[in-house]
Formats: C-alpha cells, structure tokens, sequence
C-alpha cells in the first residue's frame, strides 16, 4: 500500500484569502501593499465580494503594478465628501460617517455602482438582470480598465472567487485552472441582493459568494497541493466583539456576526481533520502486516496529502465611530484610514517574532492573530 505524504518536490505555497465587505476592503489593499513591501507575494489569491475585485486587480496585474492599481480603484470610488474631521471619535464622526454612507445610498458610487431610476418597486415585474436597487455596469468598466485578464488567466498566480447560485442555493468557484475569468465573474461575486442583480454566466444565475461563506478559506485549505503552505487570511468583519448599547450598536454587531462566517470555526475544523489523518497514519505504521490491505484502513488513509499550514489570521477591527453602515461608507478619508489599518496591521505581524521563528510539524495547522496585540489597535475587538 502507498502511503500518502506530503511532497517535497512541490514549493511552499503563499495564499491570500480575501473576505467580502464592501468599503471595508481598503483594510486588504493595505494588507496587500505590506506584503509586497516584504515581497511575500502570493501564488493564489482568493476573494469573495470586494475580496474578489481586489484580488483580480492583484492576479491581473504584473507585481511592481499591483499597489498602484489598488490605490487606482480606491481612489477612484471614494472620490466623494472629501471634507475631513481631525477628531476620530465622538458624534461628529459618527455623524460624518452616516452622511458619506447614506451619499453613497443616494447618488451610487463611481465606478462601482449607480441607482437605478425609477426604484423597483417590491410587486414591480423586471428583466432579471434588473431586479436590484443598484447598476453594476460602471463596475464592469473599471475592471475591464485595471485588471489584464490575459495576464490573469495565464494562471501565473492562481486565482479563485466564489458566488452562489441563486436557483439552487449552491455554492460555486469560479478558478483560473478550472476555467477562462471574465469580469462577469468577479461581478457575479458581489452581486449582494437586493442592492446589486444576478450576473448570468453559462445560463446560470449568480449572487454574492457571501450568502453563504464571506470567506474561501475552507476553499483554499480544501483544494491545496500536498505542500507547505502559509495563507494569509484577511477579514473584514470581526467575529468578536463588545456588548451592544443602542439599537445602532445590536445592527453592527449582527452584521459583523453573520459576515464574519465563522472563519475560526473553519479553521478549527481542519486542524482537527488534519490531526485525525496524522493519526490515521502513525496508526497504520503501528498495525500489523495482514490489516494493510484493510478496506477501513484504505478509507482513513485516503486523505490529502498534507503540509504544515501557517495562517496569518488579519482582522478588520471596527472603531468606535462605525455603524452598520461601514460597509457603503466611501468617503476618502475613512478608505484612507482602512488602507492604513491594513498597512500597519500586516507590517506588524510579518515583523512579529512569533512570526519570524515558527516552527511547524509537518501535519499541522497554526493560526497566528499577532495584530491583535499591536498596540495601535484596540484590544476590546
């Protein structure tokens, strides 16, 4: 019987996994440009929602080109309320904030969406591609315009987005080994109802890959190579958080709860699978010469190969002036503010010693949450 082992022919894989989240996924550009920084560029990017447009700009992009393209398109769609406040706590920024989100709900946002005129109405009947609030057609033009979707799809880097099918309720990957990417696939995305339409792709109808995981994580660490593999997970919401003490507060919260997708969760899961299939084959070695051709001994040890896994878990942490509608707040100044976050969080982690001198075994899985220590950020989040 041949055993299953990791193969060390194969070189170590760099992931980055991107979460959905609207505006808050200047927070991954910033990640994004901290890694470039330290040239830890990734063989595979995999996004959902704005996680899947930052990322086709990251894999339809040559390297030295990628941060400029990304601060292309973020400067692009918050060109609006430019009008900054020093003070970043306090009603006034609170109030800042509402305003800038509820511009955006109004008058769209450039090169991303615009309203629709007239608004549907609820009992209205509309072409499928029609039945939102919102146009994502200017989306269509600015990818077309930043991502080289040649380039993306020589497969040089590995590219992976998800979305759900919205008459089966099952989720799909759209993946560049798999398949030719256009920008009706990243669309397809972050097509969040009821403010952005279905895309149609081969006579199927998709929507946002968030419905049912904001995270490809468990994508990513079920269709990896048997090798080595450090990913870099970035997540816009946050799963923890503090008690609520108004109704604005209780809104935020289920929104971070229900978009954060379990990610940890996700990852527990696997470390125990990998751990049991270790166990499995330590067992095997253990067992008797007449018990190998075992059909239960066969089943347990079909598993993937496996490698160590380090995962560098990132966390958007929210501040205190932000509301349930962070996620469509684009002003300037606050994209400017993610980016930053991201920048600082992600250069922090990459120089933490924890980071530095890690040392896996061969089957095992280590998340590391350094960020969460820094002490520019909160610790309550």
């Amino acid at each position: 019987m041949t055993r299953q082992t990791p193969d060390s022919n194969l070189h170590p894989q760099d992931v980055l996994v991107l979460q959905g989240g609207g505006a808050l996924g200047a927070y991954q550009a910033g990640v994004y440009e901290a890694l470039a920084r330290q040239d830890a560029l990734p063989d595979w990017v995999a996004g959902i929602s704005i996680g899947a447009v930052n990322a086709a700009i990251i894999a339809g992009n040559a390297p030295q080109d990628r941060v400029a393209a990304l601060r292309t398109f973020w400067h692009r769609i918050s060109s609006e309320l430019q009008y900054r406040i020093d003070e970043r706590i306090g009603f006034a920024r609170r109030a800042f904030n509402e305003g800038a989100a509820q511009w955006a709900a109004t008058f769209g946002v450039p090169g991303f969406f615009t309203p629709r005129f007239p608004t549907p109405f609820p009992e209205w009947p509309a072409d499928l591609a029609r039945l939102s609030y919102y146009d994502t057609a200017p989306l269509r033009t600015t990818l077309l315009e930043l991502v080289d979707f040649d380039r993306l799809n020589a497969a040089e880097m590995r590219f992976s987005v998800g979305a759900v099918n919205m008459l089966n309720g099952n989720f799909a990957y759209f993946d560049n080994t798999e398949r030719t990417i256009g920008p009706e696939h990243i669309m397809a995305s972050g097509a969040l109802p009821p403010g952005f339409p279905p895309v149609e792709i081969e006579g199927e109808w998709y929507w946002d890959g968030g419905l049912v995981s904001n995270t490809p994580l468990q994508y990513v660490l079920d269709n990896r190579p048997s090798s080595e593999m450090t990913i870099y997970q970035v997540d816009l919401f946050s799963s923890r958080g503090v008690v609520p003490r108004t109704m604005a507060d209780v809104a935020q919260r289920e929104k971070d709860i229900r978009f954060s997708s379990r990610t940890r969760l996700g990852t527990d899961q696997s470390k125990q699978l990998q751990k049991m299939c270790a166990a499995a084959k330590r067992l095997a070695r253990k067992l008797p010469d007449e018990f190998q051709d075992d059909p239960d001994l066969a089943r347990l040890l079909n598993c993937r190969p496996a490698g160590a896994v380090a995962v560098m878990h990132l966390i958007n942490r929210p501040e205190d002036y932000e509301s349930n509608s962070k996620d469509y707040e684009f002003s300037r100044m606050t994209v400017e503010e993610h980016w930053s976050t991201g920048l600082a969080d992600a250069s922090y982690s990459l120089a933490h010693p924890d980071w530095i001198g890690r040392r896996l075994k061969p089957d095992e899985i280590v998340t590391f949450d350094l960020a969460g220590a820094n002490p520019e950020q909160p610790l309550d989040a």
